[in-house]
């Protein structure tokens, strides 16, 4: 198994977490810790995105209870909310930068384009419109969304200072996304960008899960 994902519930305040386990009760957790003997390990996407984002109730026995999705600004209410938890079991690849100019130089502007990383740190290209963000668990990492031919297209790709930029802040993101084991993980503002040498340093450090 190369990766898996645990299905967390967090309260509104983030104090309290819960881990859904392999026969549908919950445990008391840390959020993203580490998996434990009888946590459910999700490998089907599917699966997992049924979770992400669901409401939680408890039921007069104190056991939570799946509820409907949240709704777009459900999140600003109080509740219990589901999550998904990625947990990488082996070493996972380096990001690459000429794949990221590659799929830069592949979008056509004027679409809306999301440039992201997937689990297996590859960079694809999302059209907005059409396709959901929010709850996709093929989007590790997220940049901003672009349509004009100084971000994306060709063009983009001949300015170096913002390929040199953006390359950077997937670094930093996917960095994060390891750490963290969130997904959707936003790439962090150019402002508080480190070195390149300095997230390679910290990706190749880093431990994966056993």
């Amino acid at each position: 198994m190369i990766r898996c994902y645990s299905v967390d519930a967090l309260s509104v305040s983030g104090d309290k977490a819960w881990r859904l386990q392999d026969d549908e009760s919950w445990r008391p957790c840390t959020y993203g810790e580490a998996l434990q003997p009888h946590d459910a390990r999700i490998t089907d996407n599917a699966k997992a995105e049924y979770w992400v984002g669901r409401r939680l109730k408890k039921d007069k026995q104190g056991m939570l209870m799946p509820q409907q999705k949240a709704g777009r600004f459900d999140f600003l209410m109080r509740g219990i909310f589901a999550h998904a938890v990625i947990h990488h079991l082996q070493e996972t690849p380096l990001p690459e930068r000429s794949d990221m100019e590659a799929c830069i130089a592949a979008q056509t502007p004027g679409t809306p384009w999301l440039l992201y990383l997937d689990p297996d740190a590859r960079f694809r290209s999302l059209d907005s419109e059409h396709e959901p963000i929010i709850g996709n668990l093929d989007i590790a990492v997220r940049g901003e969304i672009a349509s004009s031919p100084d971000y994306v297209g060709p063009q983009a790709v001949t300015n170096e200072v913002l390929m040199d930029n953006t390359w950077r802040q997937f670094l930093g993101g996917w960095l994060d996304h390891l750490k963290s084991s969130n997904m959707n993980v936003f790439v962090p503002d150019i402002e508080k960008l480190k070195e390149e040498s300095d997230y390679l340093d910290a990706i190749h450090h880093w431990q994966h899960e056993h």
